[in-house]
C-alpha cells in the first residue's frame, strides 16, 4: 500500500473517530463555525489585513469539517460528480 493511500485512510479514520466522538450534531454545527472563521478572515483582508496564514488555517480547518461531512453523509462520489460537472462548467463559460 502507497504512502498516500496509507495517509488517506488514517485521515479517514480519524473523521469517523471524531464523528463518533461529538456526534452528528455538534460537527455540523462545527462546520457552521469554521465557514464563519473562514468569513471572517476573509473579510479582514478586504479590508487591507495581511493575513494569508490565517486564512490558510482556516481553509484546512472548513476542509477537515467538509471531509467529515462527506463521511457522514455518505456522499463523497457524489460531490465529485457535481465537482467535476461544475468544473467543467466553469471552463466553458470562461471559453465564452
Amino acid at each position: 500500500m502507497s504512502e498516500n493511500i496509507k495517509a488517506a485512510a488514517k485521515e479517514k479514520e480519524i473523521y469517523k473517530r471524531a464523528l463518533d466522538k461529538w456526534g452528528t450534531e455538534l460537527q455540523i454545527v462545527m462546520v457552521f463555525e469554521e465557514v464563519a472563521e473562514l468569513q471572517k478572515e476573509l473579510s479582514k483582508c478586504l479590508r487591507g489585513k495581511d493575513n494569508r496564514l490565517e486564512i490558510a488555517e482556516e481553509i484546512a480547518d472548513v476542509e477537515i469539517m467538509l471531509a467529515q461531512m462527506k463521511i457522514l453523509f455518505g456522499i463523497h462520489e457524489a460531490v465529485e460528480r457535481h465537482k467535476e460537472y461544475k468544473i467543467k462548467r466553469l471552463e466553458e463559460r470562461l471559453n465564452l
